[in-house]
């Protein structure tokens, strides 16, 4: 479901002026959504299902993106895929974003004196998405790939973020925020969350042990705008079997926190 309009620090999302909302557009963008959970080739019953229409509007929508370029058939005829043009999008944000223009030498930077992989993050309301990516030596996969999105408080970027605003702010990201285990270890809980938000608030930081991916530890420090408020965050990544979380924290946090500031407004 395509998310209400949302600005960094303007609190929670603006409803929707119906007068001026055009259904059929946000129609479209649900089929390309509906990739999100389910990175895998889907059928036309399965989009129809997953946006809430009949097969033939979506036989409808599916052909039109895919004349535009924004859907593809899969070669195996198992469905459709996301086309190629969904990727171009992703660059027009990149190289017009201002945070993340500024990020690239410093992130460049970090890089080279951590020696690990190092992430930026930009605050979507309930999520943070990850916006640039340097890898280490080692990597999966999916943590080689922009664009992914992550609850924000089960992230260390994202409890960074949230340690930076009031606590009616957080109560409500919290109530709203969804909170899959995305391992054995992902701190789901609530009273829990508030502490690890509480302890970032203390620190500067905010560290994430086996959170997101087994075997990893994350450190998160948070960016700032003019008035203060979060809009992203430095993250440092790298593998517990290379690390003591101490000896981690005692080298990385300072580096994250530099970072960060060096990127506020």
């Amino acid at each position: 479901m395509s998310k209400a309009n949302f600005s960094p620090g303007s609190g929670a999302p603006e409803a929707v002026d119906t007068r001026l909302f055009i259904q059929a557009v946000e129609r479209a963008f649900r089929v390309l959504e509906a990739f999100a959970d389910r990175p895998q080739p889907l059928t036309l019953s399965e989009i129809a299902a997953a946006i809430g229409t009949d097969k033939s509007g979506a036989q409808r929508l599916c052909y039109t993106l895919r004349r535009l370029g924004y859907l593809r058939v899969d070669p195996l005829g198992r469905g459709f895929l996301p086309g190629i043009l969904s990727l171009y999008r992703s660059y027009d944000f990149l190289r017009t974003h201002e945070l993340v223009q500024r990020a690239a030498s410093p992130l460049g930077e970090l890089r080279r004196t951590a020696e690990e992989r190092v992430d930026l993050s930009l605050w979507d309301d309930i999520d943070i998405v990850y916006a640039m990516r340097l890898q280490s030596r080692r990597e999966t996969f999916h943590a080689t790939l922009i664009g992914r999105r992550l609850p924000i408080a089960l992230s260390s970027g994202g409890r960074a973020m949230m340690a930076l605003m009031d606590d009616a702010t957080v109560e409500d990201i919290l109530a709203r925020c969804e909170r899959p285990p995305l391992t054995p270890r992902t701190v789901t809980e609530l009273p829990a969350l508030r502490a690890l938000i509480a302890e970032a608030r203390e620190c500067g930081y905010a560290l994430a042990l086996e959170q997101a991916l087994l075997g990893e530890v994350v450190l998160g420090a948070a960016i700032r705008d003019r008035q203060g408020r979060p809009v992203g965050a430095v993250h440092i990544a790298a593998s517990l079997s290379d690390w003591s979380v101490e000896d981690f924290r005692r080298r990385m946090a300072p580096l994250a926190m530099e970072t960060a500031r060096s990127l506020s407004e």
